[in-house]
């Protein structure tokens, strides 16, 4: 009988078996590893952002903390930052200070009259220059857009002297005539906005006999709804806080708007170290811009969500 022989494996089954055993050099690195290291940059991200969020969020709490504090509270060291006592009175004190009322309704006119007319006078803009056609929109759009480069200094003196001539310095006219016709930013804005928008409906619009107004009215508003929301809220910030032009023609205490009656408040109340009662009237300077940021928030959230899926 012949012996059985056990047959020995043969060099190509070695080597596949030692590829299966050995671990491959340069391969993926373990998941343990990622998940580490992308926890890692989670984290420093945490830091940076907590860091950057409290830089912004401290100093609105000290004016509102130093808005509740005495005269001599507000040089304690370390700093209070819950003041005890509360003084409310503060708040009572500032309307009778000066004439917040006063400030307050002349930059209620301006801020709302141009965000109004002006918005609406911005988007109808925007509509013309993305979806009808005209001669030259081209040319007129770009020149628009240069415009934006030319620095305010360099336009101060001559509108001011213009405005001089026509009998409205130390109005509110010369606050409110300039942003009534638009806003080459939020046109711009707007424009781009619209090119997202087919075509085809405008031209459905207007085989159906519809008008190019009541396109934009039924059709094109409700759609950019979003984005004139944010845009009015910028645009309303922006008004609201204005400092210069308010300046340069206002001289009246009863034409003056908010930023006008605080600044007199800084000067007048600063020398005599009273700080809570310039917070106080700063704190309700601020309430109209927080009030219409919680009304259009929705519509903020709206323009940058589909910003970003249409972008």
């Amino acid at each position: 009988m012949t012996a059985l022989q056990t047959p020995t494996p043969t060099t190509t089954q070695s080597l596949s078996t030692r590829a299966l055993v050995q671990p491959q050099k340069g391969g993926r690195r373990p998941e343990g590893s990622r998940t580490r290291r992308s926890r890692l940059g989670n984290v420093i991200v945490a830091i940076i952002l907590s860091l950057g969020g409290i830089t912004m969020v401290a100093p609105l709490l000290w004016m509102l903390t130093t808005s509740l504090k005495t005269r001599e509270a507000v040089f304690f060291l370390p700093p209070q930052w819950i003041p005890d006592p509360v003084q409310w009175d503060n708040y009572v004190r500032v309307w009778t200070a000066g004439p917040l009322l006063t400030g307050i309704a002349n930059s209620a006119i301006v801020a709302v009259s141009v965000t109004l007319i002006g918005g609406a006078a911005s988007a109808l803009a925007a509509y013309a220059f993305a979806k009808m056609r005209l001669p030259g929109k081209g040319a007129l759009f770009l020149s628009l857009l240069a415009a934006i480069m030319i620095p305010f200094p360099t336009l101060m003196i001559p509108q001011f002297q213009m405005f001089a001539r026509a009998g409205l310095v130390d109005t509110l006219w010369p606050l409110i005539l300039p942003g009534i016709f638009g806003n080459i930013v939020m046109v711009f804005f707007l424009r781009q906005y619209l090119d997202t928008v087919p075509d085809s409906i405008i031209e459905a619009a207007v085989i159906d006999g519809a008008s190019h107004f009541t396109i934009f009215w039924r059709l094109i508003f409700p759609i950019i709804r979003p984005a004139i929301a944010a845009q009015f809220i910028l645009w309303f910030m922006a008004v609201w806080n204005d400092y210069l032009a308010p300046i340069i023609y206002l001289n009246s205490p009863e034409v003056q708007t908010l930023q006008l009656v605080i600044a007199r408040f800084n000067a007048t109340y600063a020398s005599q170290t009273d700080y809570p009662l310039i917070m106080a009237a700063s704190c309700i300077a601020l309430v109209p811009v927080l009030a219409v940021f919680v009304i259009f928030q929705k519509q903020i959230i709206e323009s940058i969500a589909l910003t970003g899926s249409k972008g």
